[in-house]
């Protein structure tokens, strides 16, 4: 049972392929126990309307290209955080209070573990884009998943702002979900951030390790 990569010369058809299978069971099981289970369905459903977007996106984009099993695998696992997330609102989160009781952290940190993931598991997939659908060179593949995470982050805490002072105030708290910071956006932002780069640079030394020459040609 293959397992593609960015750089694998071919892919294996939907109807064909376990491990598309398997990410779409997953996250939909995931995704269906966070309905049920949902204490607050007003911020359930705002925080999953970029959820379906991006599911638009990746059924679109999958006519025209077709992402790896290693990137579908990553969007998957950064799906799943965030519906979790969604489930009981990132401030309240249960494995958040978990992290905080087991490090002795002053405040549950589950929005900043998916911001980080944002950034660290979403760098690998855009690379690819770049290279492999649209051929961009190779160093403009490398450092525009980094300046494109670094923007969306900035956008998506516009968009906060917006949903709890302009159009949700009554939902405003729970999606923000500061818990008192007063930094917690520009926090936000550089976690992101910071896990682009280390996406991207620990990519680049398994390259280096292995002597993997990529190539736009799929």
């Amino acid at each position: 049972m293959s397992f593609t990569i960015a750089i694998s010369p071919t892919r294996t058809p939907f109807n064909k392929n376990p491990w598309l299978w398997a990410f779409l069971s997953v996250f939909t099981i995931i995704w269906i126990s966070t309905l049920i289970g949902t204490n607050d369905m007003n911020n359930w459903l705002l925080e999953n309307t970029l959820t379906v977007l991006f599911f638009v996106f990746l059924i679109i984009s999958f006519k025209k290209y077709q992402f790896s099993d290693l990137s579908y695998l990553l969007i998957c696992v950064y799906l799943c955080l965030h519906v979790y997330g969604a489930k009981y609102t990132y401030a309240e989160n249960p494995f958040g209070y978990w992290l905080k009781d087991y490090m002795g952290w002053e405040r549950n940190h589950y929005d900043r573990i998916v911001h980080f993931s944002f950034g660290f598991l979403l760098a690998y997939p855009m690379r690819e884009l770049f290279l492999k659908w649209v051929k961009y060179p190779n160093m403009v593949a490398w450092v525009l998943p980094i300046e494109i995470t670094l923007s969306i982050s900035g956008f998506y805490e516009l968009i906060e702002w917006a949903v709890a002072d302009l159009f949700f105030p009554a939902q405003g708290d729970a999606y923000l979900g500061t818990q008192g910071d007063i930094w917690d956006a520009q926090k936000d932002i550089f976690l992101a951030f910071l896990g682009a780069i280390l996406a991207t640079t620990i990519v680049s030394l398994v390259k280096k390790a292995f002597k993997i020459h990529e190539s736009k040609k799929d």
